[in-house]
């Protein structure tokens, strides 16, 4: 197996919704913001070599929406999926399974795209997509309050081409066909799911939308966006106490400056022992 980061594109995003409650003074210490109140903000995926297998976790929010639409998120810098997959050496064609933490734009938008003809369509047509059952219902149904993030030209098209897989299940904990298993999580959305892969001797979560920086590992710190914030504070607590008991490192997929983080327990509670480049942690 071969784990390959890749970098879909950095946004920028309010910081009093990224981190609710928590007043500024106290959250830009770690995730300072610009004159508009917006911090720096990653949209990282992770692709799985694994024998036959090329899975890509999550897509980013892709290219396809209006200039309007990515006006309200400052793009910047200048990666993106094609650029990172070519560096590891792949371009679409060549990935087999495409995993979605959940189904908001910015974690599933580049799933989708418009071909020569201005037809929406996979793109990655030799993929199949994988969501969890519930969260695929509670995407395509969406309450009032997470409707804007459920953009359905992200989300139907998967259906509609045939590519989609659901999994399903109750647990916590759940096993997949693609070489890992899931942690579920329903603070942030309805079965959020982070995948754990073991890798040269560690176990790493994809901690996605639970925990989306650094500065998100204090246990009130919980975004605006999540519809069950209590449950969050609940999940947030059972998951550090378990990843700092078995070591475990976390891959962040919205921290523009910190990839991967080893944890460590403080008087203030678990906060970050070190961060690394991915790279450099496992070629070290």
């Amino acid at each position: 197996m071969k784990l390959h980061p890749i970098e879909t594109g950095n946004f920028m995003l309010d910081g009093g919704a990224m981190f609710g409650v928590v007043p500024k003074p106290i959250w830009e210490k770690t995730n300072p913001s610009d004159e508009k109140n917006r911090i720096k903000m990653a949209a990282r995926s992770l692709l799985i070599e694994d024998g036959n297998k090329l899975v890509l976790i999550d897509t980013g929010m892709g290219n396809k929406q209006s200039d309007k639409f990515f006006g309200y998120y400052s793009l910047w810098g200048d990666h993106s999926l094609d650029k990172s997959l070519k560096k590891a050496g792949f371009d679409r064609d060549d990935v087999t399974d495409v995993f979605f933490t959940h189904l908001h734009f910015d974690h599933c938008g580049g799933a989708i795209h418009y071909n020569s003809a201005g037809i929406l369509e996979p793109a990655f047509k030799n993929a199949r997509f994988w969501s969890h059952q519930n969260h695929w219902e509670w995407a395509t149904n969406p309450n009032t309050r997470e409707k804007a993030s459920f953009l359905p030209e992200n989300i139907l098209p998967i259906k509609e081409s045939g590519q989609l897989n659901l999994i399903k299940g109750d647990g916590k904990q759940l096993k997949t066909t693609l070489g890992f298993d899931v942690l579920v999580m329903d603070g942030h959305t309805e079965k959020q799911m982070l995948p754990l892969i073991q890798y040269q001797g560690k176990t790493i979560v994809f901690a996605a939308d639970l925990i989306p920086t650094v500065g998100h590992l204090p246990i009130p710190y919980i975004m605006g966006y999540d519809t069950r914030p209590l449950l969050t504070l609940e999940e947030k607590t059972s998951f550090l106490e378990h990843a700092l008991e078995n070591k475990f490192l976390l891959f962040l997929e919205h921290d523009a400056d910190n990839e991967l983080v080893e944890l460590i327990k403080t008087v203030k509670g678990i906060r970050c022992k070190e961060s690394f480049r991915f790279k450099d942690y496992f070629n070290s």
